[in-house]
Order: structure tokens, then sequence, then C-alpha cells
């Protein structure tokens, strides 16, 4: 791999080479719903089912890592904070934030509605998905405004710029200007039932994965409909590649990468890499500085692959549950990862 990454030796390797070696690995004995590093990459955090986060030091690893009981049932939700810690959504309805020393507070409380989804900018804004409400707050926790779906929100994206804030819903996604003093949302429409939502990084796309197994997606200058279909399971985790060039999908046997470039992905095939084995690909994360994509599996197998080879470099291998959570620092030095079994992992890819 190019760009600092590892590159194997011309013999292969054990599949658990990289773990064994670069990792650490912790028992955290409840589903990992998600993780994130801190903005500044100083702090991991794995949110679990049983509503704690796990706090580690990617510099000190082998350190004990800390427990935060960050709510009072699940947690449902997490994402970096603007420059530090952690802003995180529980069952609970409490919208909580968990600095990188672990103290935890609530930003706000929503009674008996879930917190199902949360979204952050580097600028310090933040957003929350509660029932059909998306909820807006400054860097300092005050609120901004409250913004009304047709239906439960499906997923929550910002823009790179942080100027806009993206919905999904039934029946399309709402694009909202954070700034306007008149809240009117852009609406894409597409029929059915839209969830997980990304922004291409240039923001001139906008794309969702649906409950039909299939992604939708709008080219926002004309309006232009994009329809990814084939798939053979539902699509939960979506990227794009650093410069916008791919967007990689879970929902197969392989990775699938759309092109959106060159007029794609309309009219345009698309790749797809290290598959073959029969299990579903669960989660992707791409790097943040190279054509480079994480991906993990339904049988719990994590590797990395180049998208211009097709080279892929194993990372963990199968046997320890369903990869359900999957990042990259922003340095792209460190790669995370957990399984709906409980099972953490924290893998150090930086050049020695």
């Amino acid at each position: 791999m190019s760009g600092g990454l590892l590159t194997p030796d011309a013999a292969p390797e054990p599949v658990d080479f990289l773990l064994d070696r670069r990792g650490t690995t912790q028992a955290l004995d409840a589903w990992v719903i998600g993780l994130a590093f801190a903005r500044d990459g100083a702090t991991v955090a794995y949110a679990l089912g049983d509503g704690t986060l796990r706090l580690a030091d990617p510099a000190a690893p082998d350190a004990p890592w800390r427990t935060v009981a960050a709510h009072d049932g699940a947690c449902l939700a997490l994402a970096a904070d603007g420059r530090s810690g952690f802003l995180s959504g529980g069952d609970d309805g409490t919208l909580a934030l968990t600095a990188p020393d672990g103290t935890t507070a609530p930003l706000a409380s929503f009674g008996a509605k879930w917190v199902d989804h949360v979204a952050t900018h580097e600028s310090g804004l933040r957003a929350a998905a509660v029932g059909k409400a998306l909820h807006l707050f400054d860097g300092k926790g005050a609120k901004l405004k409250q913004l009304s779906h047709p239906s439960s929100v499906g997923g929550l994206a910002f823009d790179a710029k942080g100027k806009r804030v993206a919905a999904s819903h039934y029946n399309g996604a709402s694009l909202w200007f954070v700034g306007a003093k008149e809240d009117k949302p852009r609406v894409l429409e597409w029929k059915g039932s839209h969830a997980a939502i990304a922004f291409s990084p240039d923001g001139t796309h906008v794309v969702t994965a649906m409950q039909e197994n299939a992604l939708h997606g709008w080219r926002l200058a004309d309006g232009q409909h994009m329809r990814m279909s084939g798939y053979p399971a539902k699509t939960r985790s979506l990227a794009f590649t650093a410069k916008g060039r791919w967007l990689a999908t879970s929902g197969a046997e392989s990775i699938v990468l759309w092109p959106f470039f060159g007029g794609g992905p309309m009219g345009k095939a698309p790749t797809e890499l290290a598959g073959g084995d029969n299990v579903f690909c669960t989660a992707v994360a791409c790097h943040p500085q190279h054509e480079v994509v994480a991906a993990g599996f339904g049988d719990g197998l994590v590797l990395i692959t180049e998208v211009s080879s097709g080279k892929v470099v194993p990372v963990a291998a199968p046997g320890r549950g369903a990869v359900s959570a999957l990042a990259w620092n922003a340095a792209g030095s460190h790669l995370a990862f957990g399984t709906e079994t409980g099972f953490a992992a924290l893998i150090d890819l930086g050049k020695r």
C-alpha cells in the first residue's frame, strides 16, 4: 500500500498478522454499535449496546481502557465532537457529551424519545435526530433550531464545509442550510425508505441507502437521479474515498465501489474488490488521504484494499462476530473496529 500503509511481504502472512503484531484487543462483552476517533486523534471511543463508551489512547493502547456510563440503556449513535471528545445518542432520550478524560454530561434530553442518529462538524456544529425532528446545536451547546420532517429521520450528514445538513427519511431526503434565516429545505424525492446518508466530499452529490437493497443518489446541480441497485443485502455502511472519486459500500459479498468521476455512476458498472467467500461485507471505512478502503465482514474478517491495484492486506481473521463498526483516525495511521459480540481492536498501521 502507498503512503506509509503496510505492504505485505512476498510470502503470505497469517491473516491475524497485523492484529497480532500491530494491534491491541479487548473483549467488551456488548455489541459495538459505533466507534470514532477524536478529531485531535488523542482518543478513540467505542459505543456499546450496554450504554457505555470505552475510551482508548492510540498512543498508549495497552493502557487500561476507560469505561464511561454515557447512557441509561443502549447507545444508538456516536460521532467525534468538534475538536475533542464525543457526542452520543441513546435510547434513554439523552444526547450526551463525553470529554477525553471520560467526563460525561447531557447536552440535551428528549424524555422517552430515542436519539437515533448524531452528526458533527469540525466547526463545532452538532445534529441529533429524534423521531421526525432534527435538532441543531452550536459548539457551545446552544440550541440553534429544530427542523421537522414528514417521517422519522433515517440518517444525518453535514457537508464538508458545515453549511448544509442532510436528513434522510421516507420518500427521500431533506437538505437544510444551517445558517438560513428562514428554514425551508430542498427536498430530494424518491419513493421508499431511506436510511444511511452521505455527502460527496465536494458537496455535489447526496447518496442514501434504501430499505430495498439499493442506493439512491442525486446530483445537486440539476437534480439528476442515480439509482445503484443489484445488492443481495441491505447497505448499512457507505463512505466516499478521500477525493470523492469512489463510493465504497457494504451489502454484498465484496466491497462495492461506484465511480463518481467521468460522468459516473450513471451508466457505469461498479468495481468489486476483496470478495468471493460467500460472506457479506458489513462495514466500510475509507482512508482519509489515499484511495484505500478498510472493510469488515459478517464472519469477523477485516481487511484493507487499495482501489487502483486491488491489492488486499488482511488485518483480522474471521471468528469474532460480524464487524459492526470500523474507522480510521484522521492521520490514517490507526484503524479500529468492533463486532456484534463485543470484540474490539485498535491497530497501528503507521511507519516504524
